[in-house]
């Protein structure tokens, strides 16, 4: 891809959102450690290892180790992607922020996270930017828990309440608050929503008696239900509609270095997306048990059915751009668009389109 030179990127200022901030310091530190490592990127041409002799080395750092990336761990499992020649090392970030920078640094190879934080780097003026090129799942995962059963739920009788909620500038909440507005609720005026608890810590939080709702993603939704701590009265994926939540990414220098290793990447995600599609919850979640030891398979079932029910992924890996278009309309929504960026300079489909003929 070339990068078109009229597309009206501004320098970014630390002004806005807390996100927006931390991005700043992210930049900060990465200039420093560039000026004192040369900024050397790494190798990722074939590499003879011990156990894959012969396999392309990948480093894949996703965002979080969850059941909502079934199709992912299908094409792990099932060896789709020794089939394709790579010998894959997958690393969880815990936090969108934290995979961006195993990215940007060259920890990783690849990055499996919320698109939205491919557009803050984009504006945040990085040259070396990352690119999107396949597109995982089309629904918000997680749901929204209460203290007390509800019947017939509806988002009004969440006025007053107190919500656990997800950081500024993330996919989670930014589709929450698009829900809330779309139900005319105003997400400040109207509620009160808790940011102040670490990713994957609202849980227990909620177990130990804050809030009154609060958005969880699998499996700790249902284990809150298990529990008897909470239950589930809304799904955040069926009520925001089709959301191009989570994608694969990687640095534009290494699309254009190494084409042949994300084309095989892609096929295997590709050949997990078609298994997903042909087969029932129950076989899917077979497959993906020995990703998810501690959870037992009659709890795996419960979750991927529920994620299969409310048509989480596409069927193929292409990120459209009316989807791309849909997710800046978020993110402007939210106050956490910069400015607008171009589809094409942050998407590239060719890898995706290839895998699905």
């Amino acid at each position: 891809m070339k990068r078109n030179s009229n597309t009206g990127r501004q320098k970014y200022t630390c002004q806005k959102t807390a996100y927006q901030k931390t991005l700043c310091l992210l930049l900060t530190v990465l200039l420093v450690a560039c000026t004192l490592m040369g900024c050397g990127g790494k190798s990722s041409s074939t590499v003879t290892g011990k156990d894959s002799p012969g396999l392309t080395k990948v480093t894949l750092n996703e965002v979080a180790h969850s059941i909502f990336y079934a199709p992912m761990y299908v094409a792990i499992e099932e060896g789709y992607f020794k089939e394709e020649g790579i010998d894959l090392t997958l690393v969880t970030g815990f936090g969108a922020d934290k995979t961006m920078t195993a990215v940007l640094t060259d920890e990783a190879d690849i990055g499996f996270m919320g698109s939205e934080s491919t557009i803050y780097t984009y504006a945040g003026g990085t040259d070396n930017y990352v690119v999107n090129f396949a597109q995982l799942t089309q629904r918000a995962g997680n749901f929204l828990v209460s203290r007390t059963p509800v019947d017939n739920f509806s988002w009004d009788m969440i006025k007053g309440s107190t919500v656990l909620g997800g950081r500024a500038g993330g996919m989670p909440e930014m589709v929450f608050e698009f829900i809330l507005k779309k139900n005319n609720i105003d997400p400040k005026a109207d509620l009160s929503i808790d940011q102040s608890i670490d990713f994957g810590s609202t849980a227990a939080a909620f177990s130990g008696g804050q809030g009154d709702f609060t958005v969880e993603f699998e499996p700790h939704a249902t284990s809150l239900e298990a529990k008897g701590d909470g239950y589930v009265v809304a799904s955040l994926g069926e009520d925001s509609g089709y959301v191009p939540y989570t994608a694969f990414s990687a640095k534009k220098s290494y699309l254009e270095a190494h084409p042949d290793t994300i084309q095989a990447f892609t096929n295997a995600l590709q050949k997990g997306m078609d298994y997903v599609a042909d087969h029932t919850p129950e076989e899917i979640a077979k497959v993906i048990q020995p990703q998810f030891e501690e959870t037992d398979l009659e709890t795996l079932t419960t979750i991927v059915n529920r994620y299969y029910q409310q048509d989480t992924w596409k069927t193929n890996l292409i990120f459209e751009e009316d989807a791309f278009t849909l997710l800046q309309n978020i993110l402007e929504e939210a106050g956490e668009l910069p400015q607008r960026v171009p589809y094409e300079e942050l998407v590239d489909t060719s890898f995706a389109e290839k895998a699905a003929q």
